[in-house]
Parts: structure tokens; sequence; C-alpha cells
């Protein structure tokens, strides 16, 4: 009955793990809590505990239901790291918050199910402290690939979760096995070397981690590497071969909007609060704010190679916020000849009292 609800939702891919289905997961992310590779993303050693099984979030769960939606691109989602005075979007990030729709879905197969099966129903879509992709490999919707994401047969790895947990003790079915061989590609795509080992992520050099995650600014040694990439990085999903079997997707509030195709850097630049909350209304970008996304517009404008787009940094010198101000020096320098830099920086820099920023005045003035 619940893998009908499912598809009657539009989901893709459907399965049931048991509550102990995952026992090696919570070694996995005690060892990777402790070498220090989920960076500032605190809350993962607050919740590694609850984290661990489904059993410990909550200990009435007799089964979890994981459900996959597909959001497959029409394109390839590389093609657009060549046009260097336009933004990179991943594809998940290009139409509506996949958080609200899926768990609008699970909502409504949750008030259909219980009144005719009984039980007690949670439903999950990522932010909660649940291993959503290791139940998945249980629950035999695909598997863990080495780039850590879900891949699967049918599918490739563009694949949404969504997880629906219950009191009732529903018949699960067989895992999934690794199908992923010698194949290393989704490694060696990876722009800033994010992967210290197959299965293994360092959160701290990974591009979507940087983007979207990071409060603080983006450390010097990635900023070249991430291009024109605003917000995540979809590198190592792109170079997987087995998206040679993956169909486009079929929701169309996941499909990409317009404006979100190659967004032109100047044009993103200009946005004040307002128009970023307008512009991204029901958008996941919406959720990292302003501030963090002028930061990620402004080193791709300093990746461009494009002096054009100077005249939009100076602007952003004068920001309220110093992680947009910091990240407009360190674009400029990059924009401008020496003497042009020397003169803004003489002009700018007595008036800031930020030290990370004249910290960024330092540093740029090195390499100008």
């Amino acid at each position: 009955m619940l893998a009908d609800l499912a598809r009657e939702e539009g989901f893709d891919a459907f399965g049931v793990a048991a509550p102990h289905s995952i026992p090696e997961a919570a070694p996995r992310l005690a060892q990777w809590i402790g070498e220090g590779a989920y960076g500032d993303m605190d809350w993962m050693p607050q919740t590694m505990e609850r984290r661990s099984s489904p059993a410990s979030l909550w200990p009435e769960v007799g089964a979890v239901a994981m459900l996959g939606l597909n959001y497959g691109p029409d394109e390839d989602p590389r093609e657009v790291l060549a046009q260097r005075g336009r933004g990179a979007i991943s594809v998940y990030a290009r139409g509506d918050d996949y958080h609200e729709l899926i768990k609008g879905k699970l909502k409504r197969i949750a008030s259909r199910f219980v009144p005719r099966a009984g039980g007690d129903i949670k439903v999950f879509v990522d932010t909660a402290p649940l291993m959503e992709k290791p139940l998945a490999q249980a629950a035999g919707l695909g598997w863990q690939g080495k780039h850590t994401n879900l891949v699967a047969r049918e599918r490739g790895s563009w694949l949404l979760l969504g997880a629906i947990a219950t009191t009732l003790p529903l018949p699960t079915d067989a895992p999934e096995i690794d199908h992923c061989g010698s194949c290393r590609a989704c490694l060696d795509a990876c722009p800033t070397a994010a992967f210290p080992a197959p299965y293994q992520l360092d959160a701290r050099r990974c591009i979507s981690y940087l983007t979207i995650e990071h409060k603080g600014p983006i450390p010097h040694q990635f900023r070249e590497a991430m291009g024109n990439r605003i917000y995540g990085c979809d590198d190592c999903l792109a170079a997987c071969p087995w998206n040679k079997f993956a169909a486009l997707g079929r929701e169309a509030r996941l499909a990409a909007r317009d404006e979100n195709r190659a967004p032109p850097l100047a044009e993103l630049a200009r946005l004040d609060d307002a128009a970023f909350r307008v512009r991204f209304t029901k958008s996941p970008i919406k959720r990292t704010g302003r501030i963090r996304f002028l930061r990620n517009v402004l080193i791709a404008i300093g990746n461009s190679g494009t002096a054009a787009l100077a005249p939009e940094v100076l602007r952003l010198l004068g920001d309220e916020h110093a992680l947009i101000r910091g990240a407009a020096v360190w674009a400029l320098s990059r924009l401008v000849d020496w003497e042009a830099f020397a003169e803004l920086r003489a002009l700018h820099l007595p008036v800031e009292t930020d030290e990370s920023v004249r910290a960024e005045w330092r540093t740029a003035s090195g390499h100008a």
C-alpha cells in the first residue's frame, strides 16, 4: 500500500529498510567527525548519537520507507562552467526547494496511509538526524558511490531522498550492492580534491559545502578552483558513468527556472536584500542568504577575468557586510592592474575597520 501511495505522489523509487539495517554507519560517522571533516557544520557532532540509527532517533520505529524523486537535468550541468561571466548553480537548486516539495508529498502519503494501516508515522527530508543514504542503500534504492552520494542503476546520481518512519513492522527489501568497480571518475572530477580516498569526503574542501554551509570567507586555496560555481557543485555527480541510464526528471517544480540557468554575474551582484528574497522565493538558495551568496558571486567575478565587471565589485566594497567587502577586495585584485588596485586600496583601507577585510587588502596587495 505504501509503495502504491508513493507512486501516486510521483516518486520514482521506493524501498523499505529495517531500523537496525545500517550498523556500519555509526562507526564511519564517528570516524568522520573525529577527523574534523564536517567543517563548521556543528550539528553533526551534536546529533551524532541520534543519527547513528533510526531507533536512536525514534525508539518506537518498526521500519523506514525510503523514497526517491528523480531530478535528472536536461543538460550537462558542467557546460556552464565555460561561461565565465555567468554563474553555475547546482541542478537541485535551480527550481523549487525540494525540502518543502518532498515533505508535502510525504505528509500526504502519511495522511492516507495511517487511517488504513494504523501505527504512527514520522516523515523526514534531509534536515533531521537520519542517515538517508545508508538507509536508501539498505532499502535497495541504490548504493553510496565513491563520491559518497547515492547512485542508482536506473537513474544514475540524480535522486532526491525522503523517508517515512513507521511503528509498523513492514516487510523489508533487499539491500543494493556496490557497482562502482574500479571506476574513479567522480574522484578525479573534483576540482578541489575533496576526496582523500574512495567513499570519503572532506567537507572542508568541497565546493558544495564551501558555497552553501560555510559561514566565513572562502579559504584562499579553493577560490580559483571554484571557478564560476556560485551555489553548490555537480562535478562528481555529473561525471558518474551510471548517468547514461538517467532520465529527465518529471517533477515540474524541480525543473530549472530560466533565471537560474547560467545567470549573469553582474545581475546577481546588484541584488539587495529585498531583491534577493524575491528572486529566490521558494528556492533553497534563499536559505543561504544574500551575504554568503554574494560572497560566492564575487569569487566567481574574480575568476571571470572580465575587467568590465570591476564596477560591480567596486560598488560592493562599501557593502555593510564584511564578508561581502572581503570577497570584493579579492575579486577586485584579480580584475584590475596594480596601479588601479593600489589607488583603490589607498582610498578604501583607511575607513575599513573589520580586521578580516584589512587582511584581504594586505593579501591582495601582495598578489595584485
